[in-house]
């Protein structure tokens, strides 16, 4: 299980970190970004690492262990962190990227490339799926879904052939709905047509957009004065939501007008980078 975290040299000179600075990073993954960090405020800075996913935090807590009591890791989302004593933070770090091993794993049933159960949840002991979503929501549900939090502007067409086919068969699989949508699309457009059903799945199964807007508010009160938020973006609901609140936040001061990008050997080198933008805030 392999990952390399995006953006890496911009977030570490974006963080401004130094030896002995307190550290949380909120999508701890494999623990790429983290272990980073942890050499960036050596020889005893502290890194409080927050993962939702079971798997992946499993794997970051060993991959970390070498650190010693330098990391704490905690097993719940970030938009959560109210729940727990955090000391105040230099620096935190948001990488919204969903994990290639979600993609590469058919059982967890992100992708439509694989066939797999129509899953889509990062937390495995929640109820709510994305076969839930298919199944159950209304006619309406699901256009509003699919166009708000999957820009699919052949919403109501798809939300119709969902609703159409669920009453003859339910709908349980990745590759069941992706060739529904494909048979409805007709192969038009240059990306698969059904990616934007698949995001918008995820992200309602996850409650992603709730758990960011909760995130930045609750991690940007444990801020020091002087301390940075920094938040990786891979499209531009995301990315409307960071920039929105850094600019409206009473004690945050963005500094970053206009997100900061991969350069172009690491968009060569690291394909994922591609869609990636970062943005920093510094808390007045």
């Amino acid at each position: 299980m392999s990952h390399i975290p995006v953006l890496a040299k911009e977030v570490l000179e974006g963080l401004a970190l130094g030896p002995g600075m307190t550290v949380l990073d909120g999508t701890l993954g494999l623990g790429g970004h983290a272990a980073l960090m942890l050499e960036a405020t050596s020889p005893n800075g502290k890194l409080i690492g927050v993962e939702r996913d079971s798997r992946n935090w499993a794997v970051a807590k060993e991959r970390l262990a070498n650190y010693g009591d330098r990391v704490k890791t905690i097993r719940d989302s970030y938009g959560n962190i109210a729940n727990y004593d955090v000391p105040p933070l230099d620096g935190v770090l948001l990488d919204l990227g969903f994990s290639s091993v979600h993609v590469d794993n058919a059982d967890r049933g992100f992708s439509f490339m694989k066939e797999g159960p129509l899953d889509m949840r990062y937390d495995q002991t929640q109820e709510l799926t994305a076969e839930v979503i298919v199944n159950s929501w209304s006619r309406d549900d699901l256009n509003r879904l699919l166009r708000e939090y999957g820009e699919e502007h052949f919403s109501g067409e798809i939300a119709k052939a969902i609703t159409e086919t669920r009453k003859k068969q339910r709908i349980t699989t990745t590759t069941q709905l992706a060739d529904l949508i494909l048979k409805l699309a007709g192969g038009r457009g240059h990306i698969h047509p059904a990616t934007k059903t698949f995001q918008a799945l995820r992200i309602a199964v996850n409650d992603e957009f709730g758990e960011l807007t909760r995130g930045l508010d609750e991690l940007t009160k444990l801020l020091k004065p002087g301390g940075r938020l920094a938040v990786i973006t891979f499209h531009s609901l995301e990315d409307r939501i960071v920039k929105q609140f850094m600019k409206e936040s009473e004690l945050l001061e963005p500094l970053t007008k206009k997100p900061i990008i991969g350069s172009d050997e690491e968009v060569k080198s690291n394909p994922r980078s591609r869609s990636a933008k970062l943005r920093i805030g510094v808390k007045k």
